[in-house]
């Protein structure tokens, strides 16, 4: 089984998750969320945009787009941007990196304003970090090759370090729905954000070990590559939030 695994991990392939997300009360957003996986490379696409109700109220819109490399199963961020506008702001940024995957600076701008160019001081905890879209590609990958979720994966967002800790909780059943076709015993795991003692006061702070983001994972019945069904955050400032896959494409 783990030969067979290895196998299949060592594929191209690219998988897309169409969601749509409710937080509270509301049907808030809908998001596409794509990983493509070579054995040298990778890069992580995600769309994200308000809708309905939720999107009157606050409408919202993003781009998240990173590269990387792979080098004896170790992600390595090559290159990484964002761009997103709400009401009131456009934001842009990109985090540029040197040869051995190390953040060297970033360019932001807001609303349209000069470019701001950052440097970035190398200190050793932005050794082998990652960004932040990038966590949930690598513990797929894991899972394909492992059959478990439990890691430590550190990060650097071009502010901040912390770590993103990953924990298996089981498996559970779950049933489609009217949002998702999807269905069956999935292993179940949970995430949250380690500030590593630093006290940041940021929303992905508030990802505890109390209150962390649960991911299930299905496999594919026709590849047998696993992906998320679905992702649940019991507590919100506005609610329970879930996200449901509602459509899958994997491209080998």
């Amino acid at each position: 089984m783990l030969f067979f695994c290895l196998i299949t991990s060592a594929n191209a392939y690219q998988t897309t998750h169409y969601a749509t997300a409710f937080l509270g009360p509301f049907n808030a957003s809908n998001a596409n969320f794509t990983y493509n996986i070579t054995p040298q490379s990778y890069l992580v696409h995600t769309n994200i945009e308000t809708f309905g109700v939720f999107g009157t109220l606050y409408p919202f819109k993003a781009e998240y787009q990173t590269t990387g490399n792979i080098n004896k199963n170790i992600f390595m961020t090559t290159g990484y941007r964002s761009a997103s506008k709400s009401r009131f702001n456009t934001r842009k940024k990109e985090m540029f990196y040197d040869e051995k995957g190390k953040p060297t600076y970033r360019i932001s701008n807001k609303n349209g304003s000069n470019k701001k160019k950052v440097e970035i001081l190398p200190p050793p905890d932005n050794i082998h970090t990652t960004d932040l879209q990038t966590v949930l590609a690598e513990i797929i990958v894991q899972f394909t090759k492992m059959g478990f979720c439990n890691a430590r994966m550190h990060v650097f967002d071009g502010k901040k370090n912390f770590d993103i800790i990953f924990n298996d909780e089981g498996k559970e059943d779950i049933i489609s729905n009217e949002f998702s076709p999807f269905s069956g015993k999935a292993i179940k795991c949970s995430f949250y954000a380690d500030d590593l003692g630093k006290n940041y006061d940021d929303l992905i702070f508030q990802i505890t070990p109390s209150d962390p983001i649960y991911v299930w994972i299905l496999k594919d019945k026709k590849t047998n590559y696993p992906f998320i069904a679905k992702l649940e955050k019991p507590s919100t400032i506005l609610g329970k939030l879930i996200v449901y896959t509602n459509k899958l494409e994997i491209k080998e």
